[in-house]
């Protein structure tokens, strides 16, 4: 499976804002992603559970139980969730530490293009989704994962027990609270009867206005 990668997606992840990448790092970057695509094995799991939220907050997602004001925003209205976990596979986390080892300076790039990558993947399957939720009747609001604002890390664990994505799609969890492999996403998706007027997804749903990663016309 070939995936379209953004290339501004890559370089803003490599920091370039204001300025044109030279040609010797663009090549680079188009050698990075042809290795990743070669590598990857994307796999998906999901599931549509029922939703239930409450004051200050509090959010009863299926097979997670949380409070915050972020997500409760971004869920307004909704009836249902769509819980995700996405990878990209072992091969490439492979090939990070490969380069890790050997070159370091394409470690780098071939790091910002895995994330550039893994988003592309989520954005194309959240399209999918939403022209098929679209024939319902129903609508999908952005997807939110963990981390995000207010959105506790601590469920991760939950939604990827919840998905049985361990054992579906190899997703695991360390000690340190990181998914494995590392190129992996888990992400919360309301389902409303209504169409929100504007969609939103990735630093446009986080509350994190200060991250250096964060797109510059934010």
């Amino acid at each position: 499976m070939t995936l379209d990668v953004d290339r501004r997606e890559v370089f803003r992840y490599l920091g370039y804002r204001g300025h044109e990448a030279d040609e010797k790092t663009k090549m680079l970057v188009e050698a990075c992603i042809s290795e990743l695509n070669l590598a990857a094995e994307p796999k998906v799991v999901s599931k549509e559970l029922p939703l239930v939220t409450g004051e200050d907050g509090w959010i009863d997602g299926g097979c997670f139980q949380t409070k915050s004001m972020n997500l409760s925003k971004n869920l307004g209205g909704c009836g249902q969730v769509l819980l995700m976990a996405v990878t990209l596979g072992m091969g490439v986390d492979r090939l990070l530490m490969k380069y890790g080892k050997l070159q370091m300076s394409k470690a780098v790039v071939m790091q910002a293009a895995a994330a550039a990558m893994i988003e592309a993947y989520c954005n194309a399957l959240c399209k999918a989704w939403a022209e098929e939720y679209e024939k319902k009747g129903l609508y999908l609001r952005p997807r939110y994962s963990p981390g995000y604002g207010d959105f506790s890390l601590s469920c991760q664990s939950m939604i990827l027990d919840g998905l049985e994505a361990g054992k579906r799609i190899g997703i695991t969890l360390t000690d340190g609270g990181l998914m494995v492999p590392t190129k992996s996403v888990t992400a919360v998706i309301g389902i409303s009867e209504k169409k929100e007027p504007c969609h939103v997804e990735g630093c446009e749903a986080c509350g994190n206005l200060d991250c250096a990663y964060r797109r510059s016309w934010q």
